[in-house]
């Protein structure tokens, strides 16, 4: 969680949960909460889908709601402070994470361009969230 105690800028504001340093400790935390995530938003996203186009009915609906609903607390669980970078670099994620679901449950299977794509995807997290900063 960014939150930031009082108002920024005022007296006694003090902000929660600053960037950490890029560390085993830190990937040991991100990764597994971008993975998990990701289950949360592809798989809510496909209950959701599955629901109203395929006419599963409102409990399916619900129940992507509300995975969908823990995919937002998930990402606020991050260790980097700043919302757009850890946004940023889920969509990366989440490409990845698309295409392996399609695989798994839809039986989709990549060509080789989609699969170089999500690896640039994965580069890109990488890079946004591990990457020495000063």
């Amino acid at each position: 969680m960014s939150a930031v105690a009082g108002r920024a800028g005022q007296p006694g504001a003090t902000r929660v949960n600053q960037p950490v340093a890029c560390g085993p400790v830190t990937l040991l935390r991100s990764i597994p909460l971008f993975v998990v995530a990701a289950l949360a938003e592809i798989g809510g996203a496909w209950l959701v889908w599955q629901g109203l186009r395929e006419s599963r009915g409102l409990l399916w609906i619900g129940a992507g709601v509300i995975a969908l609903g823990g995919y937002g607390l998930l990402m606020s669980l991050q260790p980097d402070a700043h919302f757009g970078r850890v946004m940023a670099a889920y969509g990366g994620v989440f490409v990845a994470g698309a295409l392996l679901w399609g695989v798994v449950v839809d039986g989709f299977r990549p060509d080789r361009w989609d699969v170089l794509g999500a690896v640039m995807c994965l580069l890109g997290v990488a890079v946004m969230m591990y990457a020495p900063r000063a």
